[in-house]
């Protein structure tokens, strides 16, 4: 597979559908729409929607059905991202080579950016994909992606991030923590493409469990690259978890065993993956991606 043309294709499908989907920037409230926009057009991987196309397809369901159901999970993430820039939580100025939605307009204006793509994403989620032979699994899909990221999932996951920061190493909160923070939404991301392919019982909960790791697997890639990247390659601020006391992979285990680890779980999941789909598959191929990406 020839990984970056298939991810710029796919990039170029799910913004489409993401511009479609939102309102316009001129539309009542204009600030409010064109600051969403500034936020969700601001360069993104669309890692969340592409592991829910990739994950239907792998399911044996038409991934072009889930296109709209799929952005929603970058309507959420973009919600989570915006957030966490707030001078509240990480006080971040720059996001994908860009200042930060709070930077670019204002504060009240940025959380309500984010407010309003959280509530938007649930919309999509309810109307997509259309007919009424998809009703229970457009219900299952809203109930599987709050699970994911309320209380008890990566929101969860931003409170105890915080309440941690400072604190000495500890192995087994740096696990809950990043699980719940970033494995949460982009094991939603895996299991929601079964989902909505039909997947159900074991078969859907292997999918979950992939997603899951993967999401761990993302999570120790920016922990290393907080340590190891650039502003211009990143887009954002390098070396603020250790500035502000962080728990991450590097500050608990230092880096060498971060990269051990990292590189082990992208092996296993690489296996996991052909078991899930095959050899050659587009699981498989994310796999690397998330292990060797640079931003």
């Amino acid at each position: 597979m020839d990984l970056h043309a298939f991810l710029a294709a796919e990039r170029e499908r799910i913004d489409g559908a993401l511009d479609r989907l939102l309102p316009a920037a001129d539309a009542w409230p204009a600030r409010l729409h064109e600051a969403m926009r500034y936020a969700v057009f601001g360069g993104g991987k669309r890692v969340r929607p592409v592991l829910v196309r990739a994950a239907c397809r792998a399911s044996g369901g038409d991934p072009e059905g889930v296109l709209e159901a799929a952005c929603a999970l970058e309507l959420v993430h973009t919600y989570s991202l915006i957030h966490d820039d707030l001078p509240a939580l990480d006080n971040d100025t720059l996001r994908r080579g860009r200042p930060t939605v709070h930077v670019a307009f204002d504060e009240p204006l940025a959380i309500l950016a984010g407010d309003a793509l959280l509530t938007e994403a649930f919309a999509v989620m309810a109307t997509f994909p259309e007919g009424e032979g998809f009703a229970a699994r457009r219900a299952e899909a809203c109930r599987l992606v709050a699970g994911a990221i309320g209380s008890r999932g990566m929101v969860g996951g931003q409170v105890e991030d915080l309440e941690a920061t400072g604190v000495p190493p500890d192995a087994g909160r740096l696990d809950r923590i990043h699980r719940a923070k970033t494995g949460a939404l982009i094991g939603a991301a895996v299991e929601l493409g079964a989902l909505l392919a039909g997947a159900d019982g074991a078969h859907r909960e292997a999918f979950a469990g992939f997603g899951q790791r993967l999401g761990l697997l993302f999570q120790i890639a920016d922990d290393i690259l907080d340590v190891t990247g650039s502003a211009a390659s990143l887009g954002k601020s390098p070396g603020k978890d250790a500035a502000a006391g962080k728990l991450t992979y590097p500050a608990v285990f230092g880096l060498d065993a971060a990269n051990r680890e990292l590189y082990a779980l992208a092996t296993s999941l690489a296996r996991e993956a052909q078991g899930l789909e095959g050899r050659g598959g587009t699981l498989g191929a994310m796999v690397g991606y998330v292990a060797r990406r640079d931003r």
